[in-house]
């Protein structure tokens, strides 16, 4: 998985009895790190996509109209929402996008975490079960739609930064979920990476969008019958379309820049390509059979 020494400081703050905080940009495997800790330690996950449309009640739960009616507020009359469920069985609760719920929903959060319990009106008190844990994700890049987390939450939680992974690890990642190798594979990761650090771009693309852009080459390249021994315009053409395809809609541009993402992504492929055929053996040659203006890619070795 390549997150090691994540694992292994999330471990030791669960098994302590810590709540965390997960912070860091879509695709680092944050989710996948948690489900795998808490398969490994048998206890169930319960999952909450944080919105703005998690209000108190669909987090703690509500009375059912119908019931209350009926029979007035019964203990079966109330639904039990996720915090609810969570803390009375000793689950874990993992809350993604913490910075997209709204405030209201976040304060019902600080007795559970403070004190070890919620109190309910027309229920009462809940106890915390001890094995009850609360951790929250959250993308730090993306103020869309994001709200300011208070001191009063994140003084409760501890925080582990979670990066991306070097890039054997991505690719190990594209080739186990592809089914793919070889080259499509290496530039799609390196394009990829390239968005992450590239001058006009703010947030780059995850390893998603590696994953599609090897899957759209492969498919390219089978539906236009192109080849390794096929001519670099062609090679490029099929990559192209595969990378803004994959892309264009993934990263996000500085605000400050004037261009548009496909022709960040179209500079970013020339450059990778370009760094590639150099490792095979030097720069390509025009091919003298191709009136296209491309240069074949080198015989790979």
């Amino acid at each position: 998985m390549g997150l090691q020494r994540e694992a292994e400081v999330l471990a030791v703050a669960l098994a302590s009895g810590r709540h965390v905080v997960l912070e860091g940009p879509p695709g680092t495997g944050k989710s996948t790190l948690l489900r795998a800790l808490a398969d490994e330690a048998g206890v169930e996950l319960v999952f909450v996509e944080g919105n703005a449309e998690l209000t108190p009640s669909r987090l703690v739960g509500y009375h059912d109209p119908a019931m209350v009616i009926a029979g007035g507020y019964r203990p079966d009359a109330f639904v039990a929402g996720p915090l609810v469920e969570a803390v009375r069985d000793g689950a874990l609760l993992y809350l993604e996008e913490l910075n997209r719920i709204p405030e209201e929903s976040l304060n019902v959060l600080i007795t559970a975490l403070a004190e070890g319990e919620l109190h309910v009106p027309r229920v009462g008190r809940i106890a915390a079960h001890p094995s009850f844990r609360l951790i929250a994700a959250m993308n730090p890049y993306d103020a869309v739609g994001t709200a300011r987390i208070g001191q009063a939450i994140y003084d409760r939680l501890c925080r582990l930064s979670v990066g991306y992974q070097d890039e054997a690890h991505e690719r190990e990642i594209v080739e186990r979920v592809t089914g793919i190798q070889g080259t499509d594979v290496e530039l799609a990761v390196a394009t990829v990476r390239a968005t992450r650090i590239h001058p006009d771009v703010r947030v780059g693309s995850s390893v998603r969008g590696a994953i599609d852009m090897a899957v759209m080459t492969a498919g390219l390249r089978t539906l236009r019958t192109v080849s390794a021994a096929s001519h670099y315009g062609a090679q490029r053409g099929a990559l192209l379309d595969a990378a803004l395809a994959s892309l264009s809609g993934r990263i996000r541009l500085d605000e400050a820049s004037d261009r548009v993402p496909e022709d960040v992504i179209a500079e970013i492929l020339d450059k990778v390509l370009a760094d590639w055929l150099r490792r095979l053996g030097g720069e390509p040659q025009p091919d003298p059979e191709d009136d296209s203006g491309k240069v074949p890619a080198p015989a790979r070795g």
